[in-house]
């Protein structure tokens, strides 16, 4: 008896690309390293430059923190970080728990309704800054709020409530809501419910929202211009303000440190959202384990 083994063929993948295909694909990768480094170069040498030991911004004299102790021990600028930070937070504590509010509301809402308040979220993020900013004085002005930290929250809310709004509502779609009516069929009120199923299943989304709220509010300028008042100048307005009289070293160091801060949120952020919903699978049963208890 005679076996006929038939040979497998061999896979197209392991071909060797045509020439003109691996020179397009040489160009292309080329041009995103060149798109990469025309966005990213000025931010490194900003970063690189933070510690020259020269008074002159363009001229390098060699590594050194000296610009980092003179521009920390600015009062102005220490005032500046301190009203940015208050600002900010503020801002991310309001935009998150209204925005996880309207996302859990919307939910529950008719077609027509959840469409409109859609339409109204995305305009808000539409919309240039320079137009809510001129609106936002305008308001101010007329109902006699005075310019300042709280007309600073409240301006800054508007459009990150809309952020924290859409990232949670992204959540929430990804949820399977047949935990929380198996909480329901164990007895558990509303409040418990949202408490303990809802709330830790959406909570990364929440945390992100916050975070990337805080950053939004943190590094603006066009905003704050137009709603802060003399005693509520935040860093990035401070910052600015310095620029019109020459580049000096200090714009170096507080640019990196704003870049520091904002990219630790924005990266915390992405982290959590990746890793929220393997972690919310994973804790749901115990979830209603304790309603059932």
């Amino acid at each position: 008896m005679t076996t006929v083994t038939a040979e497998r063929p061999r896979l197209a993948s392991r071909a060797p690309a045509p020439a003109g295909d691996r020179a397009v694909n040489g160009l292309l990768r080329a041009g995103g390293v060149l798109v990469y480094v025309f966005l990213y170069a000025p931010i490194l040498v900003v970063v690189i430059y933070a510690f020259n030991d020269s008074r002159l911004v363009e001229v390098w004299r060699g590594f050194g923190f000296t610009w980092w102790s003179e521009t920390w021990r600015d009062e102005s600028i220490r005032r500046a970080l301190v009203v940015s930070l208050g600002t900010a937070s503020t801002n991310a504590v309001v935009a998150t728990v209204l925005g996880t509010a309207a996302a859990i509301g919307l939910r529950n809402v008719g077609r027509r309704t959840r469409a409109a308040f859609d339409a109204l979220m995305y305009s808000t993020l539409i919309v240039p800054e320079i137009v809510i900013a001129i609106a936002s004085l305008l308001f101010f002005v007329t109902i006699g709020l005075p310019l300042g930290p709280v007309a600073i929250v409240i301006t800054h809310a508007v459009f990150n409530t809309s952020v924290v709004t859409l990232i949670c509502r992204a959540r929430l779609a990804g949820m399977d809501r047949s935990l929380e009516e198996a909480s329901a069929d164990l007895g558990a009120a509303r409040w418990r419910t949202f408490r303990q199923v809802t709330l830790p299943q959406m909570f990364p989304a929440v945390v992100a929202g916050g975070l990337l709220a805080f950053t939004f509010s943190f590094d603006d300028v066009v905003l704050s211009t137009f709603v802060s008042s003399p005693g509520s100048t935040t860093l990035p307005i401070r910052v600015f303000s310095e620029l019109r009289f020459g580049l000096s070293p200090k714009a170096n160091v507080v640019a990196t440190s704003m870049l520091a801060i904002t990219l630790t949120s924005i990266v915390a952020a992405q982290v959590l959202l990746r890793r929220g919903g393997r972690a919310a699978r994973a804790g749901a049963p115990a979830a209603l384990g304790a309603v059932a208890r």
